[in-house]
């Protein structure tokens, strides 16, 4: 007979275009997922579209633990962690949500919310290649580039909480790609899955014989940009040598920061086996020496990182509640 499950945590990890609910156990084992749409042109759209997909889960999905003892959420945009204040979804749309009280209102239990990369980070510090370093930057390249710091086994948040958005670092002053945020050459507009894109269209008139499939109004998957360069595919090879180049030297100037010893290269881009080797070929060895772990793929048991780690601060809420009751 199988062994019941006592305790749970119902995650949720906000993505871009889907929000990703799951139920996780205290320690990290993912026992089932769901996906909603979202809408994230607002904070209060994504709030509601939050809220809709959590009801919908608890009235649908049967539980596979005895107890949902809490609600962990994961957002895009900034985050006060400790007072449970969603800042921010993006620059230019700062809106302090009270997301926790919102929710623990709603639903009646206990809940945490992070930035989505800053889940990711907790989720590999305590699950992953946080049981050998306390000192490694786990960095996220899926649609946009963030990072999470941990350094003597803490995650750095920032006085505005807003460290590790090195997707607006420069790595090359005299590039074409302009950013939102004012500057040219950020990182992030030429290694992010929408970065890639970006450049396939900038390029693509150079390129007219290209075998890159472009349809109007679609993006062009990084999966897909990958796969042309290793055919040879002229223009595909320049945007993903160009993208490895530029993410490498992030990954440089983010070692000189912060010294860590191993770089945990997460997200659907950076996940890319070809994707990284060839950034792992403009790594210079010197700068990358005290790296000893060197660049690696997650050590954790799942791919839903974000959605662990969105359990994990669930997880500190309730224990947070449990302490406050007790004294």
């Amino acid at each position: 007979m199988e062994q019941q499950i006592p305790q749970s945590i119902l995650a949720v990890d906000l993505g871009g275009t889907s929000i990703l609910l799951g139920e996780v156990t205290l320690d990290g084992k993912v026992l089932y997922t769901q996906s909603y749409p979202t809408n994230t042109a607002t904070q209060a759209a994504a709030m509601e579209n939050i809220q809709k997909a959590i009801s919908h889960y608890l009235d649908t999905v049967p539980k596979k633990a005895s107890e949902l003892i809490a609600i962990g959420i994961g957002v895009v945009g900034r985050v006060d962690r400790g007072g449970g204040v969603w800042m921010e979804i993006e620059p230019g749309k700062t809106n302090p949500t009270n997301a926790s009280r919102i929710i623990e209102q709603h639903f009646g239990l206990p809940c945490g919310i992070d930035n989505d990369v800053s889940c990711a980070t907790l989720a590999e510090l305590k699950h992953g290649w946080g049981k050998e370093s306390k000192d490694f930057i786990y960095l996220n390249v899926g649609t946009g580039i963030a990072a999470g710091f941990v350094v003597n086994g803490v995650i750095i948040e920032g006085s505005h909480f807003n460290a590790g958005e090195i997707g607006h670092m420069v790595v090359d002053m005299n590039s074409d790609a302009i950013c939102t945020c004012g500057r040219r050459g950020c990182v992030e507009r030429l290694s992010s899955g929408l970065g890639l894109h970006e450049r396939v269209m900038r390029l693509r008139s150079e390129y007219p014989d290209t075998a890159i499939a472009i349809e109007e109004g679609e993006r062009v998957a990084a999966q897909a940009i990958f796969k042309h360069a290793q055919e040879g595919d002229p223009l595909a090879e320049r945007i993903a040598e160009e993208g490895a180049r530029a993410l490498a030297a992030a990954i440089m100037n983010m070692v000189r920061i912060s010294d860590p010893d191993t770089i945990v290269l997460g997200g659907g881009v950076g996940g890319n086996t070809y994707f990284k080797e060839l950034v792992e070929q403009h790594l210079n060895p010197k700068t990358m020496r005290f790296v000893t772990n060197g660049l690696r793929g997650t050590k954790q048991a799942t791919p839903e990182a974000g959605l662990v780690g969105a359990a994990m601060v669930g997880l500190e809420a309730w224990t947070k509640k449990q302490g406050s009751v007790v004294s």
